[in-house]
């Protein structure tokens, strides 16, 4: 391929960004306010849309000279709706919780007014003296954000704010440099490793990609995120779109491909119609197609939408997807390197992956190993959910450790619980007790324990959780999304899930430990691709870790963390029932609960549900209500 002419290319690029600077000042530095309003999925599914209209019409109804511009996801998902004010002489203030009532405060209070509404201050994005920044919060200490940069600081849908903050600076820099050579040689050099899961080094493919006999070639974003608890790829979409664009056009131009496809799932419209702006504006731009930037080289990009088969996550079934086929895998060799999509060689990175290359092109190999450890430099962006409290989004360099993400970024349990396991890696990885709570987060020390990196899904579990519920939860999840196509996986993860069944219903056998070791060994084996060998995987971690909770389930009939249905029961104490209250019957839907002659009520077990309602309706200083596991009688009101 012919190197451009580097003035041709950086004068071209440097009008995009002149223009897109100046219009970045006057929004974000200029003397008039500016709020902004995070409306990915998240923000919207905590009520931002309704906050962006209030804000909106404050601002019509009141004459002010306000931008009021919708972001993406900043990460503190917990605190959602969030809303961002630039007001001169005052600091960045992000405001956290916010609904339509605080909103019209915002408005009325601090822009007319000089009441920066502190009561509702989640922090300030710089240093100041009015209110803590948000560099000052514990989490701060282990955060290091790189492809979340951007994320809830600009408009996902306006190239320019993009632009303005180096956006497209990586694409401008490599037109001007040979791709092999330099290109290629500077992502091996940063060692970057796959955020798919996997953790291939992305240059090696790419390397092995542009080794092929000339002809087309093709790079694939994989977008196609699955996994419980994940929301990673779904958020720098919504937030971020052009980092992966601009991620992608570099490595197309690498590997010699003028052709990409973004594949990502339909249940995520959102992203999907945030990606169609952004293609649409980086075209227009002369960022993305023909001759991009005067260079002479030309980049395509497709954007499809896959049904949501979880098998399409693994690379070729994802290339059979976009060809008009079933969505299944199929044997390597060949790999994918070599013969892809359509039969032609092709490169598949994940999102985050893709977000990764600009900023490493923009400050160097040497500036990422730095980061992270020196076989998994760099940083993980984990989505925190389940029993802890702050979900959301967290970027942490790699080697941080399970305890500063779940306690010192993640606020810890709430309620007082203790903590109990983390399900990290999806249904494709493993629940890890609080015994590996001081593992360090890299691709290896995770596999060592019986976990994986995976796509970045990290789920709490408390005392409250039973780990063989959570290993048939995650099981049943990939035995429902297997193609079908190997008979281990398809056979032996329903015959796992069998027998996961029977523990959890109280009729589990013994040797059933033994058997449904033996199974999972097999379809490991005996699987194709990555999701029949990796199925078994939270089946092996909780037996690994949690030995004691089967045998309970199988020798004593007890569910110790009192959580599933068929081993468990709900008595009320005579002794402390309160006979005026009728909390508990007013809240039972199948009317089990009656009170007796002397008004204390009592639980017909045959008509109980065991939904747990009545223990939730009993008012604290009664707590009269109890859950018991084997379920057994309590004594009789006198």
């Amino acid at each position: 391929m012919k190197v451009a002419e580097p003035a041709a290319v950086a004068v071209a690029y440097n009008e995009i960004k002149s223009r897109a600077e100046s219009r970045w000042r006057e929004l974000a530095n200029g003397d008039k306010p500016v709020i902004m309003v995070g409306t990915a999925t998240c923000g919207r599914a905590a009520g931002a849309l309704q906050v962006l209209k209030t804000l909106r019409n404050e601002v019509k109804k009141h004459n002010l000279d306000c931008p009021v511009v919708e972001v993406g996801c900043m990460g503190h998902c917990h605190a959602e709706p969030i809303v961002m004010i630039k007001k001169p002489g005052y600091p960045f203030i992000s405001y956290g919780y916010v609904n339509p009532v605080v909103a019209e405060r915002l408005v009325k209070e601090f822009l007319l007014g000089d009441d920066p509404c502190l009561e509702s201050v989640l922090g300030a994005l710089e240093e100041n003296d009015l209110v803590p920044s948000l560099a000052d919060f514990p989490r701060a200490v282990y955060e290091k954000k790189i492809i979340l940069q951007n994320c809830g600081q600009i408009d996902p849908t306006d190239i320019d704010h993009y632009v303005a903050r180096d956006g497209y600076a990586a694409l401008a820099r490599v037109l001007q440099m040979p791709p092999d050579d330099d290109v290629i040689n500077e992502v091996k050099k940063s060692g970057l490793r796959g955020r798919g899961g996997a953790g291939f080094p992305a240059g090696q493919k790419w390397h092995a990609c542009r080794s092929t006999p000339p002809g087309p070639r093709y790079i694939i974003c994989n977008g196609d995120e699955g996994d419980p608890g994940a929301f990673m790829d779904r958020a720098i979409l919504e937030s971020d779109p052009h980092s992966v664009i601009e991620g992608m056009i570099i490595a197309g131009y690498a590997i010699g491909a003028s052709y990409g496809y973004i594949y990502v799932r339909a249940e995520y419209p959102l992203a999907v119609a945030r990606l169609e702006i952004a293609l649409r504006q980086a075209r227009k731009l002369n960022l993305l197609g023909k001759n991009i930037l005067g260079s002479g080289f030309s980049f395509h990009i497709r954007l499809f939408q896959g049904s949501g088969a979880f098998v399409c996550g693994e690379a070729t079934a994802l290339a059979a997807s976009i060809e008009g086929k079933p969505g299944t895998p199929r044997p390597k060799p060949p790999r994918m390197t070599t013969e892809g999509l359509f039969g032609r060689p092709t490169v598949v990175n994940n999102v985050k992956t893709l977000a990764f290359v600009p900023p490493i092109i923009r400050n160097g190999a040497a500036w990422f190993t730095s980061i992270g450890t020196k076989d998994s430099p760099g940083t993980a962006v984990f989505a925190l959910a389940g029993k802890i409290a702050n979900t959301g989004l967290v970027e942490v360099p790699m080697g941080t450790t399970l305890r500063q993400v779940i306690f010192d970024v993640g606020g810890g349990i709430p309620k007082g619980k203790k903590f109990k396991a983390v399900q990290i890696g999806g249904p494709s990885g493993g629940c890890l007790p609080e015994s590996a709570l001081d593992l360090p987060i890299d691709f290896d020390s995770l596999q060592d324990a019986g976990a994986m990196m995976g796509s970045g899904g990290m789920v709490v579990l408390d005392e409250d959780d039973c780990m063989v519920e959570i290993a048939r939860y995650f099981l049943e999840f990939t035995q429902r999304e297997s193609c079908g196509k190997c008979t281990f996986c398809r056979l032996g993860t329903k015959q796992m899930l069998a027998i996961l069944d029977d523990i959890t219903l109280g009729q589990g056998k013994e040797g059933d430990i033994d058997t449904l070791l033996q199974l999972a060994e097999d379809v490991k084996l005996g699987s194709l691709c990555g999701l029949g060998k990796t199925a078994p995987n939270p089946v092996l971690t909780t037996l690994r870790y949690f030995k004691d909770e089967y045998e309970a389930h199988i020798t004593e009939g007890r569910c110790p963390a009192l959580m599933c249905r068929e081993l468990i029961a709900y008595y009320i104490l005579p002794d402390k029932c309160e006979r005026s209250c009728d909390a508990c019957v007013g809240t039972c839907t199948v009317e089990a609960i009656t009170p007796n002659k002397k008004r204390i009520k009592v639980i017909d077990q045959e008509k109980c549900v065991k939904c747990n309602t009545c223990l939730v309706a009993c008012p604290p200083q009664y707590n009269a209500v109890i859950k018991l596991s084997p379920p057994s009688e309590v004594p009789a009101a006198k």
